[in-house]
């Protein structure tokens, strides 16, 4: 708002000093000659008497007069009383036109004042400032005047001046509240106004403007960007020369102080980026020694609205592109140069700026690590950029821009930071396709803590990810290697994380876009020993069993924040904090997995006994079903019969290959008692008789909290899956696959002893089995007796195939079973038999029974 608003045109209207020096000499020896001077009395002689005498004369008169009216009540003359009433309506004339009219005036023209611009266009840029041309509509409103009195004085006085003319005039404006340092000069040339009240003007003129002190414009523009100008006042002086018509009314320097509020300075208006391309475009060497160099070229579109009627051709302009430090302060870092195209700006109408950026190199600065991180001024930037969230980048003019651009431009330009919000972008969905392929589990070490990160388990395998690129990158880039921290999900539960903290080495392809396709790129990276944080053992629990019965493939979800080592031809670039979204499709087990598995156990070997549990070691063959490899340090488990533990099984150093995996060591306890004194000896025994006679027997197997003993909870999780399958087939020495699987392998009758002799065939390699006795029936055809054994004394059955001593045999000889004997002498037979045994092995001792069938028998006399 003004404080002071008088306007040149009309100054000389409220200003005493507005006349002509000689008028006003004039005016001064009128005032001091007697008003009364022309009624001096003339001598008859011709000669007039004194100037002095006369007027002491006059006054002695008067002076008498009064006296001989008080007196004698005479009279007053005419003349004179018409002279005293001429001299006071003077003398009230004069103290009103001193006063209060320039002060009515001057009160006018603040208020009545009307000054509308129109337009305002750049005609041409000079050496020393802009030619700008200035339109506005100009003129006096009595009606905005509130004193009636104001408003009656200054239409006259205006309306009997009509018009007033300046000369070539020069306005300087200065900042009074930053010690008056110079903001700019504007050279006027002479108009001429009517100042009649409501006369409209159309002022059309073209001013040079001159920019003042670079300093101060800096000062004032970094202040205003930044937020921090609340308002500005301005002062503006000049000598303006007026006239009215032909008559010359002097000079008068005029000081004009305008205040701005924040709310009434301009704003920087809003824009949209429009077009924005990266690509890769050529530099010149300067010496054609050099090969052919290459740099990253930007290609940017502005688009915004001018709602102010200014009018300009911007020509071209040459800027820095900095963005912010490590700390506020700390200056910015210059990564990038731009010149804008020649641009015309039309008022009040949608304006856009082309502009073409080089990046020529990455300054050492913006990469290197700030103090007391692991993050650089472009990790930062870039941490932003990905996470959508608006950046800050700065521009400001160069130096030398070169070309045409004139010095005076350069240095205000170069001295002005502009912010500019630069807009992130979600990289939410770039995922198109992702798959984990080789896959190879290596459960942790049983010796590390639970708390531990050696006791995660780790993962191995092949990544395949297969992004969309932006549109506006088109560039070449090669992945060379990637790490990430990624939070693993099973139906939106989080399962663990898993954390890849060393790099991984990595290959990408890149395909452009197509008609009606995006660009994409194909990383592939092979992941060795990632830590699989098992965060939920519940929710792994709930995975493994889908795996198990689901019988279809898995989808795991993937939210991870990736880093990235890029090639560009910028060099390599590290890109930290890619957000990245994917899901990772996982292969069923198999519904059957335990009898897909088909495990054999072979070479068993005793190493420990009590009177209760057997310790032994076992070599065993097992088939792996699944996609999947895996190391197992160190593994336990504990199988059961009907929901009563019979022992436990434990393998170390489990390396499991696609396909068959043979002679795998497995160490074992047999202890029923672990599930019960009671219930676990009696089941435990039913087992092993239904095994040795060849039943088609199952066990459960399960794991507890040691399964992994560095992830008890995961072990305690598991447990509630119940794994069932066939119990392990012995393989046994034997020429036929079905002599493999039988104990007993041939037995011989003599029939003058009534004695019988059995071939056996053990399983263990290096331990003696001893038969302590001996309750037996043979049958022919499942149900005819043919006789009984009963045998008190213990023999040895020895690693492999052994015969057992003669064992008396009650002949049933009235049966059809002794015929069936009989008719067999010189030749074999087929039968059964069905018998009580007690075996020994170490301290170990059980009675078990055996039914055996089919068992080949040849009958000697």
């Amino acid at each position: 708002m003004s404080d002071s608003e008088t306007t040149p045109f009309l100054a000389a209207l409220s200003s005493p000093k507005a006349a002509d020096p000689d008028a006003r000499v004039m005016d001064e020896q009128s005032e001091s000659t007697p008003l009364l001077s022309s009624s001096a009395t003339r001598r008859y002689d011709g000669e007039g008497d004194d100037v002095r005498d006369e007027t002491a004369s006059v006054a002695a008169g008067e002076t008498d007069a009064v006296s001989v009216k008080s007196t004698k009540d005479r009279s007053i003359p005419k003349p004179s009383l018409i002279a005293v009433i001429v001299l006071s309506l003077f003398a009230l004339g004069i103290m009103i036109g001193a006063f209060f009219v320039p002060a009515a005036v001057e009160e006018y023209a603040k208020q009545a004042i009307v000054l509308e611009p129109t337009n305002l266009s750049l005609v041409s840029i000079t050496t020393n400032g802009v030619r700008a041309r200035i339109q506005a509509n100009f003129r006096l409103d009595a009606q905005r005047v509130e004193n009636e009195h104001v408003r009656r004085v200054g239409k006259a006085a205006t309306w009997l001046v009509g018009s007033i003319g300046t000369e070539d005039t020069r306005i300087n404006v200065y900042l009074p509240d930053y010690d008056n340092i110079l903001l700019g000069s504007a050279a006027v040339p002479s108009m001429d106004v009517s100042i009649a009240n409501g006369q409209n003007n159309a002022v059309d003129f073209v001013a040079d403007l001159i920019p003042g002190d670079a300093e101060g414009i800096r000062t004032i523009a970094n202040e205003w960007l930044e937020g921090r100008l609340d308002s500005v006042r301005v002062l503006g002086k000049a000598d303006i020369q007026l006239r009215a018509g032909m008559i010359p009314l002097g000079t008068h320097s005029i000081a004009e102080s305008l205040t701005f509020e924040g709310h009434d300075m301009p704003q920087l208006p809003a824009y949209n980026i429009t077009r924005l391309n990266f690509k890769e475009i050529p530099v010149p060497e300067r010496s054609t020694s050099h090969a052919e160099r290459w740099a990253m070229g930007v290609e940017v579109t502005i688009k915004a609205f001018n709602e102010y009627p200014i009018s300009v051709d911007i020509p071209e302009l040459g800027f820095e592109i900095l963005v912010p430090g490590c700390g506020t302060n700390d200056a910015p870092i210059v990564i990038a140069s731009a010149i804008t195209h020649r641009t015309s700006v039309k008022s009040r109408s949608e304006v856009a700026v082309d502009a073409d950026g080089v990046v020529d190199k990455l300054p050492e600065p913006l990469t290197r690590a700030c103090p007391n991180s692991n993050s650089s001024p472009l990790d930062l930037l870039f941490e932003k950029f990905l996470g959508n969230e608006t950046t800050t980048v700065l521009v400001r003019g160069r130096q030398k821009p070169g070309g045409d651009t004139p010095a005076w431009l350069a240095d205000v330009l170069s001295s002005i930071t502009v912010p500019v919000p630069f807009p992130g972008r979600s990289f939410e969905n770039m995922i198109r396709d992702f798959s984990l392929t080789d896959v190879h589990f290596k459960m942790p070490d049983p010796a590390a803590e639970p708390d531990n990160p050696e006791s995660n388990p780790r993962v191995s395998g092949t990544i395949l990810v297969i992004a969309g690129l932006p549109a506006e990158m088109n560039f070449s880039l090669n992945v060379t290697n990637v790490r990430a921290n990624a939070d693993v999900f099973y139906k939106k539960d989080k399962l663990g994380e898993l954390n890849l903290k060393e790099w991984q080495q990595a290959n990408s392809t890149q395909f452009p876009a197509t008609d009606g396709g995006e660009a994409t790129l194909k990383i592939q990276s092979r992941i060795v020993d990632a830590p699989l944080n098992v965060t939920d053992a519940d929710v792994m629990t709930d995975v493994i069993a889908a795996l198990l019965f689901g019988g279809k493939s898995v989808e795991l979800d993937i939210n991870a924040l990736v880093d990235v080592q890029v090639q560009t031809v910028l060099g390599s670039i590290v890109v930290k904090g890619v957000p990245a979204e994917g899901k990772i499709p996982v292969k069923p087990l198999g519904k059957n997995l335990p009898g897909l598995a088909e495990p054999k156990v072979g070479n068993i070997e005793i190493l420990d006994t009590t009177p209760d549990s057997i310790s032994l070691r076992a070599l065993v063959n097992i088939t792996n079903p699944t996609p999947y490899t895996a190391h197992i340090p160190f593994i336990s488990i504990r199988f059961e019969k009907n929901g009563t533990t019979l022992g436990e099984a434990q393998a170390e150093n489990l390396d499991l290959g696609l396909g068959n995996n043979t002679n795998i060591p497995v160490f074992a306890r047999w202890d029923p008692i672990l599930g019960g004194k009671k219930d676990g000896p009696k089941v435990g025994r039913e087992l092993i008789s239904q095994y040795l006679s060849g039943y088609n027997t199952t066990i459960t197997i399960r794991t507890h909290a040691g399964t992994i003993p560095s992830l008890p909870s995961l072990g305690a999780s598991l447990s509630r899956l119940n794994f069932t399958l066939d119990a392990p087939k012995l393989s046994l020495p034997g020429k036929s696959e079905d002599d493999k699987t039988h104990f007993i392998r041939d037995a011989t009758f003599h029939l003058w002893s009534s004695t019988a002799q059995f071939t056996l065939v053990s399983p263990l390699k290096k331990n003696m089995l001893y038969i302590e006795h001996v309750n037996a029936t043979a049958l022919y055809n499942h149900t005819e007796v043919i006789g009984t054994i009963e045998y008190d004394l213990p023999f040895a059955a020895p690693p492999g195939e052994s015969k057992t001593p003669r064992l008396p045999v009650a002949w049933d000889l009235d049966s059809v079973g002794y015929d069936k004997v009989e008719e067999a002498l010189g030749g074999r037979m087929k039968l059964d038999a069905r018998a009580v045994v007690v075996v020994r092995l170490g301290r170990w001792r059980e009675r078990v029974w055996y039914w055996g069938r089919g068992i080949g028998a040849a009958v000697r006399l």
